[in-house]
């Protein structure tokens, strides 16, 4: 998509700070961090939010998980703990119209969502 923030990361339009880059996904710093960590994990192919995937998207978010399980282990938060989170559209507070995992951890979190 032309106007897509992290398409256009992606694709080197503009510059991310990359943790993680293969040919189906890609793992950038949040510029916006919630905690000491904070990564988004996003498909390369752009699917605008969670419940727009299709069966065919099964494996690329099994593999999405496997790659922010990775990336929190290469980040040092997987023994402490970590949070994986997606939100589905903006009342879920979703900013960016591209499906995308945030990875939080680095501090302790309630379980009050914060």
């Amino acid at each position: 998509m032309e106007d897509c923030i992290f398409c256009k990361i992606i694709n080197g339009k503009i510059p991310g700070d990359f943790v993680y880059k293969d040919a189906e996904i890609v793992v950038i710093r949040d510029i916006n961090p919630l905690t000491p960590t904070h990564l988004l994990v996003i498909p390369v192919k752009h699917i605008a939010m969670l419940s727009d995937i299709s069966p065919t998207d099964n494996t690329l978010m099994g593999n999405m998980i496997a790659v922010a399980n990775k990336a929190a282990k290469e980040q040092g938060i997987c023994e402490s703990g970590y949070r994986l989170v997606v939100n589905n559209g903006k009342n879920a507070g979703q900013l960016v119209a591209h499906l995308h995992i945030h990875v939080l951890g680095g501090r302790p979190m309630s379980g009050n969502f914060d």
